[in-house]
């Protein structure tokens, strides 16, 4: 395996006129492995996975893919990762199997072809063939997560970002869709990149993870490191606390 990591973020900054969301964020996701990143509501979380993806411009830093600035090919890009989004982001008009297969069908892969590898990562997720021409609305929200889970690694991406992937789950749907990604991450050799504020999820998924506070990295490391972190914010976050070095918003 390379020593290049996979994603390097290199002194990021973002601001939004006088809110410095992103101050310097340094952070390397080596290929292969399962980041996760946590913090509390507005540290950057978001704002960060979106300069990754190119969806915002960092005013300041490098984001670096395999060694290579993202933004260089950016088509090239976008065509290593998956995604699954918060909310699903299923479109509504289309039944199931064409959501899947949304990037496969504007690659120029046949309908027929198309239809068949959707059908086989939904059965990758859990759901029957039949499930296929039903449309997102006849769904429960777990299915759709599913659904969503399947659309994201149907062309076999190099890359998988998961945003707040069990929001809006039940505790037990939620431990079936993290213990999904676990194993699809796993089984495919993708790198992962997962944020999140639900300790299940981190536990779960994550091979590192790194806690943002005040736009920085605060800590980072392995998965099995998080109870004897030493780090304030690390330990306030993983315990619930309301007194530490991260303010509560009230």
């Amino acid at each position: 395996m390379s020593d290049i990591p996979k994603i390097s973020l290199r002194g990021v900054h973002k601001s939004f006129g006088s809110k410095h969301v992103l101050a310097g964020v340094d952070l390397d996701i080596p290929a292969g492995e399962s980041m996760v990143i946590i913090g509390g509501s507005g540290t950057g979380k978001s704002v960060l996975l979106k300069c990754i993806l190119g969806i915002m411009k960092p005013d300041a830093g490098e984001i670096l893919i395999d060694g290579m600035p993202a933004g260089k090919d950016r088509d090239a890009f976008l065509a290593r990762f998956g995604m699954l989004f918060q909310g699903g982001a299923l479109f509504d008009s289309l039944p199931v199997w064409r959501n899947v297969a949304f990037r496969l069908l504007h690659e120029g892969k046949s309908k027929a072809e198309a239809r068949e590898v959707a059908i086989e990562k939904l059965r990758r997720v859990g759901l029957k063939a039949e499930v296929a021409d039903l449309f997102p609305a006849e769904l429960s929200g777990g299915m759709q997560k599913r659904v969503g889970l399947a659309r994201a690694i149907a062309a076999k991406p190099e890359i998988i970002f998961f945003d707040e992937p069990t929001t809006g789950l039940d505790p037990i749907m939620s431990g079936v869709i993290n213990e999904l990604i676990r194993e699809i991450v796993v089984e495919m050799g993708a790198t992962a990149m997962t944020i999140t504020h639900d300790m299940s999820s981190v536990r779960a998924i994550a091979d590192k993870v790194a806690m943002i506070h005040d736009g920085k990295v605060q800590w980072t490391g392995p998965i099995g490191a998080i109870e004897t972190s030493g780090d304030p914010y690390m330990d306030q976050f993983l315990h619930g606390r309301a007194e530490g070095p991260i303010e509560a918003v009230r």
